[in-house]
């Protein structure tokens, strides 16, 4: 069983995007998550414990965050968290993971616009007919993956 955590934190690494010989895509970064704490003493702000955090995201999650996501940026991620131990020679020590199940901007740092991811035709259902695999799909496999940003009325 893994527990569900969210944790906010600043990209502290490249995002890096791998393809594997299977096809599954698959996006990785370090996270740094770093708490702040009010010292009446100092009468000010000051910096607690950094927590680490591998982040890995697959498929879809994996694309758009690759596309969207860069070293420096404050986000939020919402996942599985898996704690490792390990070896390599003589060294030992213990992972903390984060399997993303979700990933966004933390929008209380500054703004972020959304798109909407098409889907492309080899993506849609294998149940669906010729005409509804193809709605949504961009005919031009080169062209743009994104749509255009939704006004969304409040």
């Amino acid at each position: 069983m893994s527990d569900i955590i969210s944790v906010a934190g600043v990209i502290a690494t490249d995002p890096r995007h791998v393809v594997t010989s299977e096809g599954l895509r698959i996006t990785s970064f370090r996270l740094a998550s770093q708490q702040r704490r009010y010292d009446r003493a100092q009468a000010r702000w000051i910096d607690a414990e950094t927590n680490w955090f591998s982040v890995t995201a697959f498929r879809q999650l994996a694309e758009n965050s690759q596309a969207s996501l860069a070293k420096g940026d404050r986000v939020l991620v919402r996942g599985r968290l898996r704690i490792r131990d390990w070896t390599k020679g003589e060294r030992t020590g213990i992972t903390v993971e984060i399997e993303a199940e979700g990933l966004g901007h933390d929008l209380a740092w500054g703004r972020s616009e959304f798109r909407r991811s098409v889907r492309a035709a080899a993506e849609a259902p294998a149940e669906a007919g010729p005409d509804e695999a193809a709605v949504g799909a961009d005919p031009d496999p080169e062209a743009a993956e994104l749509e255009p940003p939704v006004a969304v009325p409040f």
